[in-house]
């Protein structure tokens, strides 16, 4: 993968949601030498059908579960590939997905843009697998994450937890309030203060536990993988995942190593 830094590959990006997160996108995407050509925020939502909008290579989104769905699939009407971050409407993406192959352009939708989260997917997966023999041991996962955030558990908890049971067959699925003796893991969800995001994995046995944790130290590592997700998608067409961009990137045998214990 060629990560694009210098004013010759310079990209212009829209951005739609103008909060904390998009804020970090547009500064993140200016230090890589990007222009920012069109900012959409509630108020202006209709601007997805100007022609600076639709000059965007990439369009860059943070919204709401409530509004993601109806933004993305304008923008990618008008021919604009875009990087989807907003979680909570897992249900319509795959719909919007074909809307932008129909419209000759993509859409990439991800529960968390960290490239260390990505990492740390490809981590739980494999440690998952190793733990399916060992029946002592038994998962569990919490998240923390700012006041701020509507849903829960997080989308990058669900994630973790559809990938872990897709690699630990024994483990049946997640809830936030599984029966007592199931095989089902344990969800518990914290909100507290401005905490961008903390995702820890347990496997607990009765003499010892192994811990997994990935913990963000600002929102920065989000925008900077989303903006590198705008300069991967350029000219792609159709629906892809965070793991499209990052199997690129790892060399082959890693990748022999996790596609054995992947959900995809």
């Amino acid at each position: 993968m060629r990560l694009y830094h210098s004013t010759e590959h310079v990209m212009k990006i829209a951005i739609i949601g103008y909060g904390k997160m998009g804020h970090a996108v547009e500064r993140i995407a200016r230090s890589r030498g990007h222009e920012i050509v069109a900012v959409v925020d509630a108020e202006n939502a209709s601007d997805i059908a100007g022609e600076a909008f639709r000059s965007a290579d990439a369009a860059i989104e943070f919204t709401t579960p409530a509004t993601a769905e109806a933004l993305c699939r304008a923008a990618v009407s008008e021919g604009v590939p875009v990087i989807s971050g907003t979680t909570g409407w897992t249900e319509a993406v795959s719909a919007v997905g074909k809307t932008a192959e129909a419209a000759g352009t993509a859409l990439m939708w991800s529960s968390n843009y960290s490239l260390g989260v990505a990492l740390f997917r490809l981590i739980n997966r494999y440690a998952a697998a190793l733990m399916e023999p060992f029946a002592q041991y038994t998962p569990h996962m919490t998240e923390v994450h700012h006041t701020h955030k509507l849903d829960h558990p997080s989308g990058t908890a669900i994630t973790l937890a559809e990938e872990l049971a897709g690699a630990c067959p024994r483990i049946d699925g997640w809830a936030e309030d599984p029966a007592d003796g199931s095989a089902t893991m344990r969800i518990d969800h914290i909100r507290r203060a401005e905490v961008p995001g903390i995702h820890t994995v347990s496997w607990d046995s009765p003499v010892d536990t192994i811990t997994l944790e990935h913990s963000a130290a600002s929102r920065d590592g989000f925008a900077l993988g989303a903006v590198m997700a705008a300069e991967w998608i350029r000219g792609r067409r159709g629906l892809f995942a965070i793991d499209d961009m990052l199997h690129s990137i790892l060399p082959t045998h890693l990748l022999s190593i996790t596609d054995t214990t992947s959900s995809k």
